[in-house]
């Protein structure tokens, strides 16, 4: 029996100890396994006719290669967001130009496939997110025996309740949005912190509870703006330090206006979602009209002498 491991997208602090806990519990089988280096990109530019060449490609996972890797974060396999079914023709290795396109992409499986074979992979572990498992789906449906290892900071993979990394983005948020509390207290804003998840708002929503964040938008839930406004006028009102903080998930969009997806494409073929779900022109039309709004209400209102309070705008995202 003979496995093949890899990792794509993003890396974790759980990564390296999930290879050294698949490649000791195979080896007490018996079983040999070969790292595939840099995700779906390390079978994709393997060339079986050139098995030699193609050795920078592949790591041989032994007792002795893994023993002290659970020491350090990352993956000692290295990563990418290669996808072998939507490939540019221009990032496709020179032995592999001439293959058929559809469209303006290059599906390259059945490159894929004749690699695992010539390796004499029997069975496949993937670990990654929703864009590295959705190949693993895709090698599956063509017969290949796979395993997923679920492995996202959004903890987005659907029939999963944890996902390795989940923990660590959780933690590190609440340290982000806590240092963050200390400007933004000092000058009295309010402090937007955005964080990653795309359409998933599991990130934002546990970080914000953890932190004890005023308000939290996510994903899931459409917010009114002129509602959340008011909130978090309130909110810095309340505060004796005179400060809010609020936690954006990437993919929040407001009630009246869908989420708009801007920006270069990565190799997953994805953009960046843009979180307001508005154009920059309706976004200044209506902070123009907030200002007026408030210039009106500081006029008449003595007792709130300082105006409304400043934004103070933090990102913690991908």
């Amino acid at each position: 029996m003979r496995i093949a491991v890899l990792t794509g997208g993003g890396d974790v602090p759980g990564l390296n100890p999930c290879i050294k806990a698949i490649t000791e519990s195979a080896l007490s089988e018996g079983w040999e396994v070969l790292g595939f280096r840099r995700g779906w990109a390390g079978p994709l530019c393997y060339n079986p006719a050139d098995p030699e060449g193609s050795q920078q490609h592949v790591m041989p996972l032994t007792h002795e290669r893994v023993r002290t890797i659970d020491r350090t974060g990352g993956t000692i396999l290295h990563s990418s967001r290669t996808n072998p079914a939507k490939m540019k023709p221009s990032d496709l290795p020179d032995f592999l130009k001439d293959l058929p396109r559809k469209g303006d992409k290059v599906d390259a499986t059945p490159h894929v496939l004749r690699v695992l074979t010539a390796l004499k992979i029997d069975a496949l572990v993937a670990l990654g997110g929703d864009d590295t498992l959705s190949y693993a789906a895709r090698l599956h449906q063509e017969g290949f025996a796979v395993m997923a290892c679920p492995k996202t900071m959004d903890n987005d993979v659907f029939g999963t309740d944890y996902c390795m990394g989940f923990s660590t983005a959780v933690t590190r948020s609440v340290e982000a949005i806590t240092a963050l509390r200390t400007p933004v207290g000092s000058h009295e804003r309010i402090g937007v912190v955005e964080l990653f998840g795309r359409n998933c708002g599991e990130t934002a929503l546990l970080a914000g509870y953890l932190a004890d964040a005023d308000r939290t938008l996510i994903a899931e839930v459409p917010f009114d703006i002129e509602k959340l406004a008011a909130l978090l006028e309130k909110d810095h009102a309340r505060n004796p330090s005179r400060y809010a903080m609020l936690v954006l998930s990437e993919g929040a969009q407001m009630k009246e206006g869908p989420v708009v997806e801007a920006g270069p494409y990565d190799e997953q073929c994805q953009p960046a979602p843009d979180s307001w779900g508005l154009s920059c022109e309706e976004l200044e039309a209506r902070a123009a009209r907030n200002r007026a709004e408030a210039a009106a209400a500081d006029a008449t209102d003595v007792a709130d002498a300082d105006g409304r309070p400043e934004v103070e705008v933090r990102v913690s995202a991908r």
